[in-house]
């Protein structure tokens, strides 16, 4: 039986019922909110496979999502060494803050916007914009698309080796677009690539 299954591997007896529950996108696997459960609200959690917390101020369950329609859709469940702790990585349905921001927690840049712009281009794909620079791209077909790879490339180095920081940056940045571009056009991911890093690494 999984932790996911097994509301018993949970100690909610620790403090008054409660546990802490860290929220963490799936994607980019930055930490968006922190909230609270009792078992009852981890059962629904489970069931529904939308975040839902105790809400201290509220005295109620209370579903993330339920009036604005920002849920967190579960993706997995994990439970600290000690019971007291859980972790969830989610799908979030637009920001998680009630501010309007992507996360609770007031960080200065999205460090892992790279998985975010992966998402956006996936979206592009699903829902295509008329007139949309990858739109355009995808018409041309693969042969262009690895094209430009290969073009961003070669002034990505150019950049490295002769012009500015800011010239570098903003041709590297081009070359990462490109490459997730390329990537999604042949049906894998940054996560292949980052399993096959990891397996390398090994």
């Amino acid at each position: 039986m999984t932790e996911q299954e097994n509301t018993m591997n949970i100690d909610f007896n620790k403090s008054d019922g409660l546990v802490p529950v860290v929220i963490q996108d799936e994607q980019t696997l930055e930490v968006l909110m922190l909230g609270y459960m009792n078992a009852e609200a981890f059962e629904k959690t489970q069931a529904e496979g939308k975040v839902t917390f105790y809400s201290r101020s509220k005295n109620r369950l209370w579903t993330k999502g339920e009036e604005s329609g920002n849920f967190l859709f579960v993706k997995s469940i994990h439970i600290d060494c000690d019971n007291d702790t859980i972790l969830i990585k989610a799908n979030p349905i637009g920001p998680t803050c009630h501010t309007g921001s992507r996360s609770c927690f007031k960080t200065e840049f999205n460090q892992n916007f790279i998985f975010e712009l992966e998402n956006i281009i996936t979206d592009r794909y699903e829902n295509p914009v008329e007139g949309s620079y990858i739109n355009k791209m995808r018409s041309k077909g693969l042969n262009k698309i690895a094209q430009k790879v290969g073009e961003e490339g070669v002034e990505t180095v150019i950049a490295a080796l002769a012009e500015t920081e800011e010239d570098l940056i903003g041709e590297a940045s081009d070359l990462v677009f490109h490459l997730l571009f390329l990537l999604k056009e042949k049906g894998l991911s940054i996560q292949d690539i980052a399993k096959n890093l990891e397996k390398r690494h090994q």
